[in-house]
């Protein structure tokens, strides 16, 4: 109870979303499956300064409580890709997995489970690191609290869940590792989707724009505090593989 009226004095406070205000409890749909937590329909202030709008999602969905581990990606593709394997281990973010990499996971896990997997956009992926709040940083105004960055990781990734939760029971929203979102990168978020879809390139042959790269959010263990800030962005080629990017699933409910 203490904590559903912290949640409600957060959005008193903010009026940063509207909607439902607890997330469901995790559910696994296979033991090497990753953790899902089910997110409130709702809407919500996405950005800040000029980029600032106002998303609506329309239904709830799930996200994965953690970034995916080396372990479960693993279980699913046979290896561990990792540049952390030996010095980090199973329940370490898998790291070293371009976007490309992902979907070839997503469709194994798809295959596996009969689910509907999947990355999420990037306006879900705000909305569920905010979870009713205007905290600095997914959960806390303190970057120690939630996040593993330059400033406290030794230079390298760690365990998942290792770090406080935000309210809707996610990890590492912050920090660890970058994590890839569905969405191609553009710089002014004005003119994007309202509704929560991913922003992608128009069809061929009425639209010429071409998707360069993938939405990156959250920061990770070799950045500063400031890069990990809620509002933070970056952005990578759908194919590159470095150390300090990751991802978490969505799926479809």
């Amino acid at each position: 109870m203490l904590r559903l009226q912290k949640i409600l004095m957060g959005w008193v406070l903010t009026c940063c979303v509207v909607g439902a205000w607890a997330a469901g409890g995790p559910t696994r749909d296979c033991p090497d499956c990753p953790e899902m937590v089910s997110i409130p329909a709702g809407a919500f202030t996405m950005g800040s300064g000029p980029m600032e709008h106002k998303v609506t999602i329309p239904k709830p969905f799930a996200l994965s409580t953690t970034l995916v581990t080396q372990g479960e990606w693993r279980a699913v593709m046979g290896r561990n890709p990792s540049e952390f394997a030996a010095t980090c281990g199973d329940q370490c973010p898998v790291d070293n997995v371009s976007w490309e990499d992902v979907q070839i996971y997503i469709l194994r896990l798809n295959a596996k489970t009969g689910k509907h997997y999947r990355l999420p956009t990037e306006a879900e992926w705000e909305y569920a690191c905010r979870a009713g709040a205007a905290t600095q940083y997914c959960g806390s105004n303190t970057a120690d609290e939630v996040a593993w960055y330059e400033g406290n990781s030794d230079n390298h990734p760690h365990p998942v869940a290792t770090k406080k939760p935000n309210a809707w029971g996610l990890y590492d929203m912050s920090g660890n590792l970058w994590q890839w979102v569905e969405d191609c990168y553009h710089y002014d978020l004005q003119n994007g989707p309202v509704n929560g879809s991913a922003w992608e390139p128009g069809p061929y042959p009425t639209s010429s724009e071409v998707c360069v790269s993938r939405v990156l959010r959250g920061g990770s263990w070799h950045n500063t505090s400031q890069e990990l800030l809620v509002d933070r962005r970056s952005a990578d080629d759908a194919s590159v593989r470095v150390h300090s990017i990751g991802f978490r699933l969505a799926k479809t409910l």
